[in-house]
């Protein structure tokens, strides 16, 4: 009994509970997007990894805004609103698939992917999504798990700042 009192006191005063799920650790997988500025930050292991251009919506309000959580990855993901095979080179999606929980659509609307528009990035362009060269989400693809937390914002402040404001970096 003992035993399960000091385990259950760790856990209440110890450890902080994060509103989302797990308090994000320092050194976690942490994305950033930056709407201003069109740009992604790659964050782990107590740093900023790569900075990636991507495109974002084609109004302010189209890429949602907030922190939200990674749900869903695919390789060669199926364009449903077109009935698009994932390895067709006319998929708007790419080859990859990182979807988040924005808006409560579990990551089946929302996400990070490629694109068969090079041209398209950096570009304010999409109905929501994030867009990224191929290869660049083909080389993170395997280093972003499920569950990573992803923070979509509009801001001038610098990625370093922010991953330490929500604790990804110490």
């Amino acid at each position: 009994m003992a035993n399960f009192l000091a385990m259950l006191l760790s856990v209440l005063f110890v450890s902080p509970i994060w509103p989302l799920g797990p308090n994000p650790l320092p050194g976690d997988t942490f994305i950033i997007v930056n709407k201003k500025t069109n740009e992604m930050a790659f964050i782990d292991d107590n740093r900023v990894q790569t900075v990636l251009s991507v495109g974002t919506g084609k109004s302010a309000g189209l890429t949602p805004e907030g922190l939200f959580t990674i749900t869903v990855k695919a390789e060669n993901p199926y364009y449903r609103k077109k009935d698009i095979p994932g390895s067709s080179p006319a998929n708007p999606l790419g080859t990859r698939w990182i979807g988040f929980d924005a808006k409560g659509t579990d990551g089946r609307i929302y996400g990070l992917h490629g694109t068969n528009d090079p041209a398209s990035i950096g570009k304010y362009v999409s109905q929501g999504c994030i867009r990224l060269q191929n290869e660049g989400i083909e080389s993170l693809y395997p280093f972003i798990p499920l569950g990573t937390k992803i923070l979509i914002t509009s801001t001038n402040r610098p990625f370093t700042e922010l991953a330490v404001e929500y604790g990804a970096i110490r």
